[in-house]
């Protein structure tokens, strides 16, 4: 009976083991799946690759410290490599020279972000073709081949996934995985989010970005699906602007801004003229682009007077304690930008350093990380739309969408963001005030902070664990009856 035991014992060991595998991965029954969005300056995933040592200049080109990046397992077996997940461009690639780059920090985040060998795995294929890829920065000599793609916390995995191998990279320290538009659109085969439709792992060429804020360090994408607890609101529904009517001519993630505005610590809202324009939706960037006079204007009322020799804005890092915000305009949303995450720290050798998080430009309008961490965006290739609202995180609630789905009948759960109130600290310090007249003046003012609820993160991670122990009380007993009634008891 012993023995008979021992055998119990350990058929109910793999059964428990099996279900937390299982529980470990991102289970679907709707056609959706989601990937954590990783800050690289999260520690947690990625080391701190900062020598302040090593810096003589302020590297803002420099991106390592700024990009939001995706983990990818691929080939046979699986290699893990962590791309720049990119809205504004349409194609993966992987393997940057590392050799090519500058500085340390960049060279050693590189080197961490992951190799990939298609000799080293049994379902690669080379195809025939090289291209070279061209950004704002850096480009990518590609060779092409055709390997399976499993998305890291799930269980789902794409089968002959067409992408680039860099055979030589300028400028540039991590691969990117382009999800903007794909097949007979601006390439003439099926990217990512084609295969992730095609292959039936989602529903729709629909996929939902949640940056997560600066404090946050982490966000999340959901293909096929939204998560409304990431948002305040009803999305709301903006047309893509057609290529042949956008500013470059190029299928990208254009819409039109309506207006632009600050909303200074005084609380007397400053609406910017001739802010009406086009712009795109670009989480490669990490900066917002806009028109010179306009960011001029901008950066005057955060006591900027000019751009620095690398084309920069130095602003005060006190900024960074002060409410307010930057609002963003589109038909029936605004997005309001808080002055923390408008404000870049750079930690140098001089010291630490802040920029504004904007950048002249007379090329076109782009809206970068500055702005896209505080909105919850939802790009819809199959309908051309873009979904907006207001980034909140209060906990996670996701659903599918599908090509009949009502968007703008979609409400997030969260209430809106609190201001900080002046009101409520017990301790003041000295800080530089963007006034909204192009002044600067320093005050004494007390602020603040609030934090999430996590209510609703709590009573999803003890739904969880309530499954879990029903699950395993349910193959106790399962058993239990089993072997009595087989009389090994």
């Amino acid at each position: 009976m012993a023995a008979q035991l021992i055998l119990f014992f350990q058929f109910l060991h793999l059964i428990i083991g099996a279900y937390g595998h299982d529980s470990a991965l991102e289970r679907r029954t709707d056609l959706y799946v989601k990937l954590p969005v990783v800050h690289s300056t999260n520690k947690k995933v990625f080391s701190d690759f900062g020598d302040r040592r090593a810096i003589t200049t302020v590297p803002l080109a420099n991106r390592s410290d700024v990009a939001y990046y995706a983990q990818l397992d691929i080939g046979t077996p699986a290699q893990q490599v962590y791309v720049q997940l990119d809205t504004g461009s349409f194609e993966l690639w992987v393997n940057p020279d590392c050799s090519d780059l500058q500085g340390s920090a960049d060279i050693k985040f590189c080197q961490a972000v992951g190799h990939y060998t298609p000799a080293s795995s049994s379902s690669a294929t080379q195809i025939a073709g090289t291209k070279t890829l061209r950004y704002g920065i850096g480009s990518a000599q590609v060779q092409y081949v055709s390997d399976d793609i499993a998305l890291a916390g799930t269980n789902s995995k794409l089968k002959g996934v067409q992408f680039g191998v860099a055979m030589d990279t300028v400028d540039e320290f991590a691969g990117i995985l382009g999800i903007g538009h794909g097949v007979n659109v601006t390439i003439n085969y099926k990217n990512f989010i084609d295969e992730l439709a095609a292959q039936g792992v989602t529903g729709t060429k629909a996929f939902s970005l949640a940056l997560g804020s600066k404090d946050e360090q982490e966000g999340v994408v959901i293909f096929g699906g939204l998560d409304t607890g990431k948002f305040t609101g009803t999305l709301q529904t903006l047309p893509i602007i057609p290529a042949s009517q956008s500013p470059d001519k190029v299928p990208r993630y254009w819409v039109n801004m309506t207006s632009l505005s600050l909303t200074p610590p005084s609380g007397q809202n400053k609406v910017y003229e001739n802010t009406t324009m086009a712009v795109f939706l670009d989480s490669g960037a990490t900066l917002t682009l806009l028109p010179t006079d306009l960011a001029n204007s901008i950066a005057a009322d955060f006591g900027a007077s000019a751009t620095d020799a690398n084309g920069f804005y130095p602003v005060d890092c006190s900024l960074n304690d002060l409410q307010g915000s930057l609002n963003f305009a589109f038909n029936g949303v605004m997005i309001k930008v808080p002055y923390n995450e408008l404000v870049r720290e750079l930690a140098t050798s001089f010291g630490t350093q802040c920029f504004l998080g904007i950048s002249p430009s007379d090329d076109f309008a782009l809206l970068g990380d500055t702005m896209l961490r505080s909105a919850y965006a939802v790009f819809d290739q199959t309908n051309n739309a873009i979904h907006l609202a207001q980034y909140v995180n209060c906990g996670t609630n996701e659903m599918e969408i599908t090509p009949t789905t009502n968007m703008t009948a979609i409400k997030g759960d969260c209430s809106a963001p609190a201001a900080k109130n002046a009101a409520t600290s017990s301790t003041g310090s000295s800080i530089a005030t963007a006034t909204g007249s192009g002044a600067a003046k320093t005050t004494t003012t007390i602020t603040a902070t609030s934090g999430a609820s996590g209510s609703a993160a709590a009573a999803e991670a003890l739904g969880s664990r309530n499954q879990v122990m029903w699950c395993v009380g349910l193959g106790i007993v399962t058993l239990w009856g089993a072997v009595t009634v087989g009389g090994l008891l």
